[in-house]
């Protein structure tokens, strides 16, 4: 276990690989650990760098509370401290804000960019959006975070094949401590990039379910915005690197090496028969069921 300490931040990060630098960012709810499906496919050929942001898996929250801009400052804190000038950067829902904003707040140190099921703002301002930001926040409320946490895994993967996945994301929700998971839901309300997009100067590409909980047609006008790339993935719905990891995995390292993406019939969610361990043996997984382990003691 590795943990960055500056200026009062906390940050507990793995690396794994050798290579170009890659960052894996998580999403809301989630922490580093959640990257292993994808991890094992990059570190051949890549430095991967997985960090816990702040008030997530090992990480504290930060003395500042929620936000977007911090959570990207803090990861280049960790960047910085590492040596690492010019990542490659891959953001999950929220991570993918986060992984954005890094690349807005340092244009030209970022040259490539991954998307996965992620907007540019996340501002209440459609239905969809609305019932995103205060469906969760009602069950955690009422319910508690464990009932809230199954409810939320359900949606996620609710094929009786996937019920591996669906236990899993369930305890990792249920982990977070309610304060922690209301306070960076309403960090992702707050924020926004639609007004800065201009500034971007990396090569990006978004990674979009057909089933995700916001619509297919935003990611679309945004890949057209910032005029990236963009891979649809037939079947998925929010936990594509979960329920897609040949899909997920495929572009990602297709992009990474500034490769033909994959083509379209390739561009689809894993078979019901397709084995899904985030416990393999040396996975980043197990790492961080050592790391908490080791907190304990």
């Amino acid at each position: 276990m590795a943990m960055f300490k500056r200026d009062g931040l906390r940050l507990h990060y793995l690396i794994r690989g050798n290579g170009e630098p890659v960052v894996l960012l998580h999403g809301l709810g989630s922490c580093g650990g959640d990257w292993a499906l994808q991890v094992p496919a990059l570190e051949a050929r890549f430095t991967t760098i997985v960090p816990d942001l702040p008030g997530s898996g090992h990480s504290p929250p930060s003395a500042t509370g929620y936000c977007i801009r911090e959570f990207a400052r803090s990861v280049w804190m960790l960047l910085d401290h590492l040596e690492i000038p010019r990542p490659n950067l891959v953001g999950f829902s929220m991570g993918g804000a986060v992984a954005l904003e890094m690349a807005l707040q340092r244009p030209d140190c970022v040259p490539r960019l991954v998307l996965i099921n992620s907007l540019a703002s996340y501002r209440v301002d459609d239905w969809h959006k609305w019932f995103e930001a205060r469906f969760p926040e009602c069950m955690a409320r009422l319910l508690g975070m464990r009932l809230m946490a199954k409810i939320a895994a359900a949606r996620l993967f609710p094929e009786a094949w996937q019920h591996s996945l669906r236990q899993r994301a369930a305890d990792v929700i249920a982990a977070v401590p309610m304060s922690a998971y209301l306070g960076m839901g309403h960090a992702l309300q707050r924020w926004s990039a639609t007004d800065r997009l201009q500034r971007l100067a990396s090569r990006t590409l978004l990674i979009a379910a057909e089933h995700d909980y916001t619509p297919l047609a935003e990611k679309q006008a945004l890949a057209a915005r910032l005029r990236a790339d963009i891979a649809v993935i037939r079947g998925s719905r929010h936990g594509t690197p979960f329920d897609s990891t040949q899909a997920t995995n495929a572009c990602l390292s297709a992009f990474l090496r500034d490769e033909t993406l994959p083509a379209g019939e390739r561009r689809r969610r894993d078979p019901p028969d397709h084995r899904h361990s985030l416990d393999l043996p040396g996975s980043i997984a197990e790492e961080h069921a050592l790391a908490r382990q080791a907190l304990r003691s």
